[in-house]
């Protein structure tokens, strides 16, 4: 609804660090969807939301810090980008993630309906359906890095990192080697997971709409065009499942058979996966747990350890080896 809570190790504290709800328009698929903190947050204060405005708009906003430090300053607001979205109010995404190159990535979804997709993902003059690259630490709002795919092309907004997107709802960068993770929220059939080396110059087109997971959705295109990038990993809707919530790929320490692995689950069923490379550069996927919850967003502490939200029940979980546990409580 537009608050950001403190919890700091034993309670969730009274005062929000940010409270923003009379500006942001709830619920569904709106809301206060992201949040990054800048990774000189430490000496500048500085912190970025992205959040639904009253005209249906996405908007990234940033803020600063008090001197208190569990309060935000409302009043520090700068508005860094609007992007028009009104057709539809539904597929924001809305994750805001500083890549290890210090700059801001942005997931915006195509902002349209599902019973009629159209071609903003495709569509290079628009910023819906993409991946965002910006520069907050230059310019006023933001600069462009220069080596962005589409900074030098006037038929295209040289904001886009990466398009071909549905509803991108959830990506991350692999702390340790920098690939970029992004899961994208099918229609009806299929679900996917795309993986992004480190070593992209960007412009990737994921296929949005032209293509969904494994399938070709126009006739007229092969499926293996060469200016289509695969997914690494997808699912059917099959056996209830409905949306992939994207996750990290586990880099922390205390959970050894774990190292590796890339975790997400599904929305619907609560599913919560493993992914692991055979070798070959090819993933494969193991179920990890089978939740009672409803899954709606990953994260990963300062260690590398992850947890996973809870939409039904509001309440975050960490995830835990069950058979490191047990061999521990053996031990003891």
């Amino acid at each position: 609804q537009g608050q950001i809570l403190i919890f700091d190790g034993a309670r969730i504290l009274p005062e929000p660090f940010l409270d923003i709800r009379p500006q942001v328009l709830c619920c569904g698929e709106r809301g206060l969807l992201g949040l990054a903190f800048h990774p000189q947050y430490g000496s500048n204060g500085f912190f970025y939301v992205y959040y639904v405005d009253f005209n249906e708009d996405a908007v990234i906003a940033r803020y600063t810090v008090s001197d208190d430090p569990d309060v935000a300053k409302p009043s520090s607001r700068v508005e860094i980008l609007t992007i028009s979205h009104r057709e539809s109010g539904a597929h924001y995404s809305g994750e805001l993630v500083f890549g290890p190159d210090g700059f801001l990535y942005i997931g915006t979804g195509d902002g349209e309906l599902p019973a009629a997709p159209g071609s903003n993902a495709q569509d290079l003059d628009s910023l819906l359906g993409k991946i965002l690259r910006i520069d907050v630490d230059h310019g006023r709002p933001y600069a462009l890095p220069a080596m962005n795919p589409f900074a030098s092309r006037e038929d295209a907004r040289p904001e886009i990192w990466s398009y071909g997107l549905r509803n991108p709802w959830r990506f991350s960068f692999d702390r340790v080697t920098g690939d970029l993770w992004i899961a994208d929220v099918g229609q009806t059939e299929w679900e996917e997971i795309n993986l992004q080396p480190a070593s992209s110059r960007g412009g990737e087109n994921y296929g949005w709409e032209r293509m969904e997971g494994p399938d070709c959705r126009d006739t007229e295109l092969a499926y293996d065009e060469p200016h289509l990038t695969e997914p690494v990993l997808f699912y059917s809707h099959d056996a209830g499942t409905c949306s992939v919530i994207g996750g990290f790929r586990y880099r922390g320490s205390r959970y050894p058979r774990l190292q590796g692995t890339y975790v997400y689950g599904d929305f619907c069923t609560g599913t919560i996966w493993g992914a692991l490379d055979d070798g070959n550069g090819h993933w494969r996927s193991r179920v990890l747990l089978e939740a009672p919850i409803m899954i709606s967003s990953f994260g990963e502490d300062s260690l590398g350890e992850l947890y996973v939200v809870d939409y039904r029940g509001g309440q975050i979980f960490r995830i835990e080896d069950a058979a490191a546990l047990r061999r521990r409580a053996v031990g003891r």
